[in-house]
């Protein structure tokens, strides 16, 4: 085996490099070929005639549709991320906890919505309230019903009038995205906590750290560090998945693209082409901002450490003077 070679497979050879080349260079030919099939059928098809993208060029289109369009796309993403991550952190934690009445009832939740699609989550969220409000508003836990939007999910601007709770598209949409991918996001952040060496954990009980400490100030910080990359990844699919919003009439970057600009316009494939473009060029970024913070996190963690010199008033090691120590 060279020296060159992977665990995986040994370091190709003349006739192997040059045999690759040429299915490389095959390969790009045919998907040249594809390409330019494709662009050669739509435009003769006028799909790039000019007046089907011209709305694009138009500050009102924009200003009107596509940037609010986004803006709401953002802001349920952001608002959906961090409930989420929070989500993830408190649950994937538990299902760590040495107590049995704390774990299982935290493995059976995160299990429980990861197992259900996303879209029947969102539906759920959005149909069910106004169904089964009245029932309760009727039954010993109104009051409570009342107490619990009234005070607290207001801020997602759901509404009750007469026991029935309304739940706007925004915040069907972001329980769903908050509740599966904070699922996914608890069993990343138990595996990055298995995954971490046992000494770490060791280490912090020897200076007296309880498990609380160990966890919130020693496991959880590099679980976090090390897991960045799935994180990333999952908060991109979150990103993405907030296009569900469209199947309940959520306004965003999506419902802009393909019920306002394309059937008002009659350019349904130029919409998709620039909604497609924008949502490339967010994920994109997303990945960026990652790896640069996961560099930044391991750069700040190896810098860390600083050593204590005895000064002035610090009594010095057994054995060595004061004197001894400046020396040095």
């Amino acid at each position: 085996m060279s020296k060159e070679a992977n665990v995986l497979f040994d370091a190709p050879g003349p006739r192997a490099e040059a045999r690759n080349r040429i299915l490389t260079g095959v390969s790009v030919v045919v998907l040249l070929a594809v390409v330019a099939a494709v662009v050669w059928k739509l435009n003769d098809r006028d799909q790039f005639d000019t007046a089907l993208w011209e709305p694009f060029l138009r500050g009102d289109v924009w200003s009107n549709l596509i940037l609010p369009g986004l803006w709401n796309t953002l802001k349920a993403a952001a608002v959906a991320s961090v409930l989420a991550m929070l989500f993830g952190a408190v649950f994937g934690l538990a299902r760590l906890s040495d107590h049995w009445w704390i774990r299982v009832p935290a493995g059976a939740v995160v299990e429980f919505f990861r197992s259900i699609p996303l879209l029947i989550l969102i539906f759920l969220a959005f149909f069910a309230p106004p169904l089964v409000s009245p029932v309760i508003a009727e039954s010993p836990l109104g009051q409570a019903q009342r107490v619990v939007v009234d005070n607290f999910l207001f801020v997602f601007g759901v509404e009750s009038n007469y026991g029935v709770v309304t739940v706007p598209a925004f915040a069907a949409l972001v329980f769903g995205l908050t509740m599966y991918n904070g699922s996914v996001l608890a069993e990343v952040i138990r595996a990055g906590v298995l995954s971490l060496p046992k000494g770490q954990s060791e280490a912090a009980y020897s200076i007296g750290l309880r498990k609380n400490g160990v966890m919130r100030l020693v496991l959880l910080p590099q679980a976090i560090t090390a897991m960045m990359p799935a994180i990333v990844s999952q908060l991109v699919v979150l990103l993405k998945d907030t296009a569900l919003g469209f199947i309940i009439a959520f306004e965003d970057l999506l419902h802009a693209g393909f019920k306002v600009v394309g059937p008002n316009y009659h350019n349904l494939l130029a919409a998709a082409i620039v909604v497609s473009v924008i949502y490339i060029g967010i994920n994109m970024s997303l990945s960026a901002l990652a790896t640069w913070l996961e560099a930044r996190l391991r750069r700040n963690r190896r810098t860390a450490g600083h050593t204590v010199t005895p000064t002035a008033g610090v009594p010095a090691a057994p054995g060595m003077e004061p004197e001894d120590v400046e020396k040095k």
